[in-house]
């Protein structure tokens, strides 16, 4: 039955242009590394341990450099323990409805108000602080930095062992942030970012086991090379260095743009569709390895648009708001009333003032309050008219 489904699954009609076999790509003894399909099983245990890796890392380096640089924790006050009103929270939807926040107004005893603040707060607890967000990033930042450098010296030096290796790291490395997407930090994008993860593990792996190494290569040090700035200038965001993560995000923008607008389409995309046609025609293959390319390309305009966007905030505004992938998360609201704190209520009057002093510290940075305030002291200067 295995003799028959290796048979079936690696037909050279599939993989190969018509006229080649297996044994014309094969490299001799001399020449390296000959890429076999089961080289790919190790990737499995690889991104356990890229897990594993991650785990140690983020609490060794990632959060103490965290403190170091300055990153703070927003102060959110806890939602008060309501059985009926958690249960709905994680079976039904974090978002109800008018008709339900009355529905469970009357079953908790509580006014349609505090219904509402309880899930505003339930919400808000479960958002990601920037520590988390930070530890994510630097873990990223530290991959993508040594992965573009050990890519860059495998396509100046070409030598068959590396770009194996090269591939088995990347790919395990893709394949623990698959399977770790349900715990990482969720963003807008983030059903884009599951099919950019399963079509880079399916490019990989098919372009390893089709020889396509080299090509392969070029595709992932040109992501490479702009990632590591993105996650570095997200670390820097999280740690309050608005300056020189603006700078650095400007940088980013530019290798993004070059590197996934230009370079991949007008250089590889162009040979593998359609310069490879003057060597040898259509197969399964070129349009799998091809089709594959163009949804990674689709997924590059998504977010050059999302790019630009930012960019055009850093022009008019000045700086650089917030990424437009993330969540917004949900402030105190201007509205919500100050209530005293009352019998039966779980959030102590030593939350709500910490949320509250917390937002009066940043409304006394705002910019606005600062030049009423010099035109306040202008004013009183100024001599009084009868």
């Amino acid at each position: 039955m295995e003799a028959l489904l290796n048979e079936w699954l690696w037909q050279e009609e599939y993989w190969l242009p018509a006229g080649m076999h297996w044994q014309d790509i094969r490299m001799k003894e001399d020449e390296g590394r000959f890429p076999l399909p089961r080289d790919l099983i190790y990737t499995l245990p690889l991104a356990f341990a890229f897990i594993a890796l991650r785990y140690v890392f983020e609490r060794l380096i990632a959060i103490p450099l965290s403190k170091c640089l300055g990153v703070k924790d927003r102060i959110r006050i806890r939602a008060a323990s309501i059985p009926k009103l958690e249960t709905f929270y994680k079976q039904n939807s974090r978002q109800p409805s008018q008709s339900e926040v009355v529905s469970l107004g009357k079953q908790c005893g509580l006014s349609q108000r505090k219904i509402q603040t309880w899930f505003r707060h339930r919400r808000n607890q479960d958002r990601p602080s920037n520590t988390k967000k930070f530890c994510e990033a630097s873990w990223r930042f530290v991959f993508y930095l040594v992965a573009f450098t050990g890519g860059l010296g495998s396509l100046i030096n070409p030598v068959a062992e590396a770009h194996h290796w090269y591939y088995i790291l990347e790919m395990g490395f893709y394949v623990s942030l698959l399977l770790c997407v349900s715990v990482d930090v969720k963003r807008k994008d983030f059903k884009e970012q599951v099919i950019h993860h399963i079509a880079t593990i399916f490019l990989i792996g098919f372009s390893y086991c089709a020889n396509f190494v080299r090509v392969g290569t070029l595709v992932m040090l040109v992501h490479d090379s702009s990632d590591f700035l993105l996650e570095s200038a997200k670390m820097l965001h999280y740690a309050g260095w608005t300056r020189t993560c603006d700078s650095l995000f400007v940088i980013f923008a530019l290798v993004f743009l070059v590197t996934r607008l230009v370079v991949l389409p007008g250089r590889v995309l162009y040979s593998t569709l359609v310069v490879s046609l003057e060597f040898f025609g259509p197969f399964p293959g070129y349009y799998f390895f091809n089709t594959l390319l163009l949804v990674l390309q689709a997924l590059h305009i998504f977010w050059a648009y999302l790019i630009l966007r930012m960019v055009c905030k850093f022009v008019f505004l000045g700086k650089v708001e917030r990424d437009e992938r993330s969540d917004e998360e949900s402030e105190v609201d201007d509205e919500e009333e100050e209530e005293e704190p009352e019998e039966g209520d779980e959030c102590s009057w030593e939350q709500r003032k910490g949320a509250i002093n917390s937002k009066l510290a940043s409304l006394a940075n705002n910019c606005v309050l600062n030049n009423l305030t010099n035109q306040r002291n202008i004013n009183s200067r100024l001599p009084k008219a009868r």
